[in-house]
C-alpha cells in the first residue's frame, strides 16, 4: 500500500487572534499518524534571535510543544537533523541523518537528542526531504514532515520539483514553509514548495506549533451540497468519491445524506489535501481543487439536477431481458445501459435512446427534467416462427418504403426458428444449403401484430 506523508515546512505564522488554536490537540483515532521533524542545524541557526539562538529558541519551544503531545494515542514521532555533523566550510550536501527512528512514546528521546545537536554545516533542503521519505516505516498511517529552517536551498537542490514529485507520487501532501526570522524574500524562494508562512519572533513561532500539530491531528467538517435545477441543494442519495488531487489517490468514498432537519449532512475531512469530488450521477459531475480550511465548516456546491427516465414494456415473455443504451444527445458514447421496467435517475438534460430491439428502435432527444419522469413505452413485439426442410442461408428484412432494411440472420443450422420482432411488415429471403443455384431462393412476406404470433414456411 502506499504510503501517505504529509509535509509540512515550518518556520513562524503570524495569525490574528481569532484564529489562535488550543495547545489541547485530540488525534482522530482512526489510523496512525507520523510525524517526523526535519530540523535545520546549519551554521545560520546560531544567530541571535531575541533571548538565545535561533536553534536554541526552536529547540525549546519544540521540546515544550512535544510535552502537550504525550498521551494521544496512534501518534509516532521522528527526528530528522541536517546541517551538525560537518563543519563548513568545506560544504557537504549530504549532511542530513535520522537521530531518532519513528517510535511510540520517544518524546524524551528526541528532546535529548536535540540538547547534543551543535549547528554547523550547510543547509540540503532538497536531499533532507528526499531521504525523508525513506524515514517512515511500510505500514500505511498518516506521515507528516515538519521542516523548521531558518535557511534557504546552498546546495543547488531543487526543493520545488522534489515537492512537486512527491506531491504527485502521494508522498507528500499540503506543504507548509515557514521560516525562522528571515527577510521577504525568503518567501519567494519557497512558494513553489508549498505555503508560505513567516515568523518574525519567538511568541510567533510557538503559535505556530500549536496551529500546525493541531492540523496535523484534527479533522475538519465539510458539506457538500448537490445543487437542483432550481439552485437549491435538495439532491441527495448518490455516491461521491473524494480524491487527492495532487496524487489521484481515493481519500473518502461517501453516499450523500439530508439529515432529518433536510440539510446536506457533514462530513468529518483531512484537512492537509486538496480535493477532486467526483459525484456518481450519470453522467458524473466534479470539481476540482477544492481546499478545506482547518478548523473552518467548509461548504462546497455542486450542480447536479436530476430527473428519472422509466422504460416501460407489459406484458412481453419475449422482452422480459431487453435493454437500452442510453447516451447524451449527440453523443457516439455509451452513458448507461438501463433495462426494461425499471427507473434510472439521469442529470437534467437531452439524451438518445437505442433500444435492443428486433429491429432496433431509436430515439432521440428525450428530456429529463428536474424532479420529473419520464416514461419510455415501447409496443409489446410479436413473434414469428419460421420452418424449413432443411438448413440454409437467409435473412429477415423490415420493409421501410421501397427499401428493405436487414434486421436479423437465420441461423445457417437451424430449420425452425422463433423471432421476437417490433410491429410491422417484414420478409424473409432463404436459401436451402443443398441448393447451389440462386433461383432455388425463397421469399415469403409477412405482418407482425403486437402480441401475436406468425408462421412463415420456408418451402
Amino acid at each position: 500500500m502506499r504510503k501517505k506523508i504529509y509535509l509540512v515546512i515550518f518556520g513562524v505564522w503570524l495569525l490574528p487572534d481569532s484564529c489562535i488554536f488550543s495547545q489541547q490537540v485530540v488525534n482522530r483515532n482512526e489510523e496512525l499518524t507520523r510525524i517526523l521533524f526535519l530540523f535545520d542545524a546549519s551554521q545560520s541557526m546560531q544567530a541571535q534571535w531575541q533571548s538565545n539562538s535561533r536553534f536554541e529558541v526552536a529547540r525549546q519551544l519544540l521540546s515544550e510543544m512535544l510535552d502537550s503531545l504525550k498521551g494521544i494515542s496512534n501518534l509516532e514521532l521522528a527526528l530528522r537533523v541536517y546541517g551538525h555533523t560537518k563543519k563548513f566550510p568545506p560544504q557537504d550536501c549530504d549532511d542530513t541523518r535520522l537521530e531518532v527512528p519513528f517510535a511510540a512514546d520517544n518524546y524524551s528521546a528526541i528532546k535529548h537528542k536535540l540538547t547534543e545537536i551543535k549547528p554547523s554545516g550547510t543547509t540540503p533542503i532538497a536531499q533532507s526531504l528526499l531521504e525523508s521519505a525513506t524515514d517512515f516505516p511500510a505500514d500505511p498511517s498518516r506521515n507528516i514532515i515538519i521542516l523548521i529552517t531558518d535557511g534557504i536551498e546552498e546546495c543547488k537542490g531543487d526543493p520545488c520539483a522534489v515537492s512537486y514529485q512527491l506531491q504527485r507520487k502521494g508522498i507528500v501532501l499540503k506543504p507548509f514553509v515557514i521560516g525562522l526570522g528571515v527577510t521577504k524574500d525568503f518567501a519567494k524562494a519557497f512558494e513553489c514548495v508549498g505555503n508560505y508562512f513567516d515568523a518574525s519572533n519567538e511568541t510567533q513561532f510557538k503559535h505556530v506549533l500549536n496551529v500546525i500539530i493541531s492540523q496535523a491531528l484534527n479533522s475538519t467538517s465539510m458539506q457538500v451540497n448537490l445543487i437542483d435545477a432550481f439552485g437549491k441543494p435538495t439532491e441527495t442519495n448518490v455516491g461521491m468519491t473524494f480524491y487527492d488531487q495532487n496524487s489521484g489517490a481515493i481519500r473518502y468514498n461517501f453516499v450523500h445524506t439530508l439529515n432529518v432537519k433536510g440539510n446536506p449532512d457533514t462530513l468529518k475531512v483531512d484537512p492537509l489535501i486538496i480535493y477532486r469530488i467526483v459525484v456518481h450521477t450519470l453522467p458524473p459531475v466534479f470539481k476540482d481543487s477544492i481546499v478545506v480550511t482547518p478548523g473552518k465548516h467548509t461548504i462546497v456546491g455542486i450542480d447536479a439536477p436530476q430527473g428519472d427516465l422509466f422504460l416501460k414494456l407489459e406484458g412481453s415473455n419475449e422482452y422480459k431481458n431487453l435493454q437500452a443504451i442510453i447516451r447524451k444527445s449527440n453523443s457516439s458514447s455509451t452513458l448507461h445501459v438501463q433495462s426494461f421496467n425499471t427507473k434510472e435517475r439521469f442529470l437534467v438534460g437531452k439524451y438518445d435512446l437505442e433500444i435492443l430491439t428486433v429491429p432496433r428502435i431509436n430515439l432521440s432527444g428525450i428530456d429529463i427534467s428536474q424532479s420529473k419522469t419520464t416514461t419510455i413505452e415501447i409496443p409489446k413485439p410479436g413473434l414469428v416462427h419460421i420452418s424449413a426442410n432443411s438448413s440454409g442461408y437467409g435473412s429477415i428484412y423490415a420493409e421501410d418504403k421501397n427499401e428493405l432494411v436487414w434486421v436479423y440472420r437465420i441461423g445457417e443450422n437451424n430449420i425452425r426458428e422463433s423471432i421476437a420482432l417490433q410491429p410491422g411488415r417484414y420478409r424473409v429471403i432463404f436459401r436451402p444449403k443443398n441448393s447451389r443455384e440462386s433461383i432455388y431462393t425463397v421469399e415469403r412476406t409477412f405482418r407482425i401484430t403486437p402480441g401475436e404470433s406468425t408462421s412463415i414456411n420456408l418451402y
